[in-house]
C-alpha cells in the first residue's frame, strides 16, 4: 500500500500560526477600514450638505428661475440635443453656442459671482443644477468650479437621486461617487425656492475625497503590515513554546507507541521509561499511557489463558457436533431393501449443538417408525436432554407400543431430575408400510403437510397433546392417518416457520406451502432443499436463531 506523506504536528502549529495571524491581520485591517469609513464619510456629509445649503440660500431664487427658464427654452427650441458625453465633438460645440448668450447677461454674471466666491473660499465646486423631470436629466444653470460647465451641459439623472422626481425638495442626500473621471467624490444638493416658494433648482457641493482615501489606504496598509509583524514575533516565541512543552513530548509518546509491539525487549515496556513532567493534559495523558500499558500486559496475560481455553472448548464442542450429527441418521437413500417408501431428513443447528432432532427406525416387518422433535432452549443443555429423549423414545418403541404409550413413557422418564425445566416437542408416528396406514402423537409440535398423490401439500390440523417432560402422568391423544400410492408427508420444527429476516418478518405457514408446492413431485431430498433455499432467500443476511429440522417421507 503506497504511504501517505504526513505534517508533522510542529509543522501544523506553525502553519495554523500564520494562519491565525494572517486572518487576525485582515480582520483587523477591515474593521479599521470600516470604522474609518463611517467617521469620515459622516464629517464629509455634514460639510458638501452644509455648502449645499450655503449655495441655496446665497443665489437669489427668481434670478435663478429666470435663468432656467433661458436654458431650457433654448434646450426644447433645439431639434439636436448633446448630452456630455459628447463633450470636446463639432456636435457638442455646435449644441452649446446656442446657449452662450445667457452668459453674457447680467443676471448669469451676477449669479456666477456669488457661486465662484462661495467656490474659492472653500476649495470645492459649487454649481446650480435644474432636474428635468421629463427625460431624468440634470441641466447646468451656472457653474461657480474652477473648471466649469456651461450653461445648457446636461447629464442623466442618477438613480440614487430619483427620489428628487417626486419630491423636489428633498434635494440631494449626500451620496459617494468613484469614477475614473474624478475619483472618490461626494456630492449634495438642497433646493433653491423663488419668491412664490416654489423649487426652482437645486445648489449642489462636490467635494474631492481623494485624498483622504490615500491616506486612509496608507493608514490600513501600515497598521496591517505592524500587526503582521508583531504577529509573527508573537508567533515565533509562540511556537518555540508550543514546541518545547506539547510537541516534543507528543512526539516522545508517539515514539513510545510505535514501539510498543517492536523488539521482545521493548515490547509492553515503551510507556514504562518516559518521564514527562509537562504539569498539564500531556503529563495526565502520559501516565494514563503508562496505566494503560500495564493493563494491556495484564489484559493480553489473561486473553491468552482464555484463548487457549476458549480454543480447548471449540474443539471439544466440535467433537460433540460431531458426535450429535452421528447420532442422527445421514446415510440416504437409507432401507435400499424397502421399496415401498422414500425418505430424507437434515438438522442444521444454529449453535455447535442443537435441541432439534429427527430419527427414523424399522420397529418390525412391516412398521416404521419416525421422529421430529425440538428441545426448548439450545445450545449443549438442549443437545443433552436431545440425545435422552431421542434414546428414551427409540428405546421404548422398538419394545412395542403406540405412539401415545411411547411418548407417556418417555414424558415419565424425562420429568424425573429435570431440575433445568426442559422440555421436548415431538411429532412421533407408526406406519404400516404395507398399508400406509398410520398413527401419531403430536405432542406440543408443529403441523405436519401432506400431499396427496397429483395433489398440493397441505397442513393437517388437528388436535396436540402437551410437550414430552412437562409434568408425570400425562396421557397422550393419538391421530390416525393413510398413506396413499404417491402421498408424501413432510415434517418440520419451528426453525422452519419461525425463521426470521433482519425486519423481524417469520417466515410463516404460507412459505412454507409455497417451497412445497414449488415442486412438489421432486424427490424427498429435494423437496428438503426447495424449502431450506427458500428459507436461505427470506432470511438474507439476518442470522439463524434456531434449529432448523426437516423429515420427508413418499410412500410408494
Amino acid at each position: 500500500m503506497k504511504s501517505t506523506k504526513k505534517m508533522s504536528l510542529g509543522a501544523k502549529s506553525v502553519l495554523m500560526v500564520i494562519i491565525m495571524v494572517t486572518v487576525l491581520s485582515f480582520v483587523e485591517g477591515s474593521l479599521t477600514k470600516i470604522v474609518f469609513d463611517r467617521t469620515i464619510n459622516s464629517e464629509y456629509e455634514k460639510n458638501v450638505t452644509n455648502l449645499a445649503h450655503t449655495v441655496a440660500v446665497s443665489v437669489d431664487g427668481d434670478t435663478i428661475d429666470y435663468l432656467k427658464n433661458q436654458v431650457m427654452d433654448v434646450y426644447e427650441s433645439l431639434d439636436k440635443k448633446v448630452g456630455s458625453e459628447m463633450m470636446g465633438t463639432p456636435e457638442f460645440d455646435e449644441y452649446i453656442s446656442h446657449f452662450q448668450y445667457i452668459k453674457e447677461t447680467p443676471e448669469y454674471k451676477s449669479e456666477l459671482e456669488k457661486l465662484q466666491r462661495i467656490s474659492r473660499a472653500n476649495g470645492v465646486d459649487i454649481y446650480v443644477v435644474y432636474v428635468y423631470p421629463k427625460e431624468k436629466i440634470t441641466f447646468y444653470v451656472a457653474d461657480g468650479s474652477e473648471i466649469a460647465n456651461d450653461p445648457g451641459v446636461y447629464d442623466p439623472l442618477y438613480e440614487v437621486n430619483y427620489a428628487v422626481l417626486d419630491d423636489p425638495s428633498i434635494g440631494y442626500p449626500a451620496y459617494i461617487t468613484n469614477t475614473p473621471e474624478y475619483g472618490w467624490l461626494i456630492t449634495a444638493g438642497y433646493p433653491i425656492y423663488n419668491s412664490k416658494g416654489e423649487v426652482v433648482a437645486l445648489g449642489l457641493a462636490d467635494i474631492s475625497m481623494n485624498d483622504i482615501k490615500a491616506k486612509e489606504q496608507a493608514f490600513t496598509m501600515l497598521l496591517l503590515l505592524v500587526t503582521l509583524i508583531i504577529g509573527l514575533v508573537l508567533s515565533v516565541i509562540y511556537i518555540f513554546s508550543i514546541k518545547k512543552r506539547v510537541v516534543s513530548p507528543i512526539n516522545k509518546l508517539s515514539t513510545a507507541a510505535l514501539n510498543y509491539y517492536g523488539t521482545e525487549t521493548e515490547r509492553g515496556h515503551a510507556f514504562s521509561g518516559l518521564n514527562i513532567t509537562t504539569g498539564d493534559e500531556i503529563e495526565n495523558l502520559s501516565d494514563a499511557m503508562k496505566h494503560m500499558e500495564q493493563d494491556i500486559n495484564e489484559y493480553i496475560t489473561n486473553l491468552t489463558a482464555v484463548t487457549a481455553e476458549k480454543e480447548r472448548i471449540g474443539a471439544e464442542l466440535n467433537v460433540a457436533t460431531q458426535i450429535q450429527a452421528d447420532m442422527l441418521p445421514r446415510i440416504f437413500p437409507t432401507f435400499t431393501d424397502k421399496k415401498e417408501y422414500e425418505l430424507f431428513a437434515s438438522m442444521d443447528p444454529a449453535k455447535e449443538v442443537g435441541g432439534d432432532f429427527y430419527d427414523f427406525f424399522i420397529i418390525d416387518d412391516t412398521h416404521l417408525g419416525l421422529v421430529v422433535a425440538d428441545v426448548s432452549g439450545k445450545g449443549v443443555p438442549a443437545a443433552l436432554f436431545m440425545v435422552i429423549a431421542k434414546t428414551l423414545i427409540k428405546n421404548r418403541a422398538m419394545m412395542g407400543g403406540t405412539p401415545g404409550e411411547v411418548l407417556a413413557y418417555a414424558n415419565d422418564q424425562l420429568c424425573e431430575g429435570n431440575d433445568a425445566e426442559l422440555f421436548v416437542t415431538v411429532w412421533f408416528a407408526i406406519i404400516d408400510v404395507t398399508t400406509g396406514k398410520g398413527v401419531a402423537a403430536n405432542a406440543g409440535h408443529e403441523h405436519p403437510a401432506i400431499r396427496r398423490a397429483n395433489g398440493q401439500f397441505e397442513l393437517s390440523i388437528y388436535k396436540h397433546s402437551v410437550a414430552v417432560a412437562t409434568m408425570e402422568g400425562i396421557k397422550f391423544r393419538e391421530h390416525e392417518f393413510e398413506l396413499g400410492h404417491g402421498d408424501t408427508l413432510f415434517c418440520y420444527t419451528d426453525g422452519v416457520t419461525e425463521a426470521t429476516d433482519a425486519n423481524n418478518v417469520l417466515f410463516g405457514n404460507d412459505r412454507l406451502l409455497a417451497a412445497l408446492n414449488k415442486d412438489p413431485d421432486a424427490n424427498t431430498e429435494q423437496i428438503c432443499k426447495n424449502v431450506k433455499d427458500s428459507i436461505n432467500e427470506f432470511v438474507g443476511e439476518a442470522p439463524q436463531f434456531d434449529d432448523i429440522t426437516m423429515l420427508c417421507v413418499k410412500f410408494n
